[in-house]
């Protein structure tokens, strides 16, 4: 098996390692198992860490992007088995990589600390039930 090391250039900080301590093995592991890698631009990254927020409120760094924009990819090919478990480790919180998102978000809310003011920001006021 070749390796080939390359400069990566992509927003996933984290995984632009161009010839990783790890990667033989890793390969060889893939191969064994019969298991799958893939890849995805850095749209895709955006998207991923996009899906994650959305679905489950997690807020992972690019790294995780990369993790669910790959299993979005294998899903919609047909590559993953739908009967069984698939686990994603994202364990890189977003906050370490907040411009990667930045561009692609509405404009931050910003509020005075106060509840009236955090109940509005929220849309609550109009439609929670007045206290007694």
């Amino acid at each position: 098996m070749l390796i080939k090391p390359v400069k990566p250039s992509t927003i996933a900080k984290s995984l632009a390692i161009g010839n990783p301590a790890d990667g033989y093995y890793v390969l060889k592991a893939i191969k064994e198992t019969n298991g799958l890698a893939g890849s995805v631009t850095d749209e895709e990254i955006v998207d991923g860490m996009k899906l994650l927020a959305q679905t489950e409120g997690v807020f992972g760094e690019t790294a995780g992007g990369v993790s669910v924009g790959v299993l979005k990819k294998m899903a919609e090919a047909g590559a993953l088995d739908p009967d069984e478990t698939v686990v994603a480790y994202i364990t890189g919180n977003g906050l370490k990589t907040p411009e990667a998102v930045a561009g692609s978000l509405a404009p931050p809310v910003t509020i005075n600390a106060s509840m009236p003011e955090f109940e509005s920001a929220l849309g609550l006021l109009e439609e929670a039930p007045a206290l007694p």
